[in-house]
């Protein structure tokens, strides 16, 4: 299942932080692809240089990074997904603050998980993830225009955000059980949990409960 957007909801006005993040993630990924790996590896997360209380700004950093042309896009496809509806329910300013703190916290737990580890962790994952979480608790009933592939057979659907986040949530949870047991793995799982978590317990906080009101449903989908 690939989510293309909120079908439930109009919004407010433009969603301009929202592709403002897509953009500097592309362009940081080109200047990667110019400057090669060691500039990758200069700007991500070392857990192990982390929990030694080293090369901190990567924390920052590695999140407007990607690993690959799949990477970038799987995550642009997500954040523009949910963004703009929880950019419109905080506001710029509260978007953006609440998009940094939840990739940092996303990256820290990658860090605590495996604070001995010397591979290095990059992308926005953990940052889409606290949105995800916020959106799963502030429009939980809203029906996402999603891609949903049946074999070979390729269909527009729309799905329940509760049913449609909450089943990525549980996938997440699952590959982390299976990264821990085998020790292993490329992606940063938890990661992506820990980012969750923290757009389900802190998400309404930063609402906008003046912007909130003033959203209104689209008729024509719900």
């Amino acid at each position: 299942m690939i989510p293309l957007g909120d079908a439930s909801r109009r919004l407010t006005s433009a969603p301009v932080v929202t592709i403002l993040l897509i953009a500097i993630n592309v362009v940081v990924f080109l200047v990667e692809l110019a400057a090669g790996d060691q500039f990758v590896t200069q700007w991500s997360v070392t857990p192990a240089d982390i929990w030694a209380g080293h090369d901190l700004i990567t924390i920052l950093t590695a999140m407007f990074l990607h690993a690959s042309w799949s990477h970038i896009l799987g995550n642009m496809v997500f954040l523009y997904a949910f963004g703009p509806e929880i950019e419109d329910a905080m506001g710029p300013a509260r978007f953006i603050v609440f998009y940094l703190v939840g990739g940092a916290i996303a990256m820290l737990s990658q860090v605590a998980f495996d604070p001995h580890s010397t591979v290095p962790n990059l992308g926005a994952s953990g940052a889409i993830a606290a949105v995800m979480g916020a959106f799963i608790v502030t429009y939980p009933r809203d029906n996402i225009r999603t891609l949903l592939f049946l074999g070979f057979f390729i269909r527009v659907t729309f799905v329940s955000a509760w049913l449609l986040i909450g089943f990525w949530f549980l996938m997440q949870l699952i590959d982390v059980g299976a990264v821990a047991n085998a020790q292993t793995g490329g992606v940063a799982y938890l990661a992506h949990v820990g980012g969750f978590v923290f757009g389900v317990v802190f998400g309404r906080l930063f609402d906008n409960s003046a912007r909130l009101a003033s959203q209104t449903l689209n008729t024509d989908d719900s």
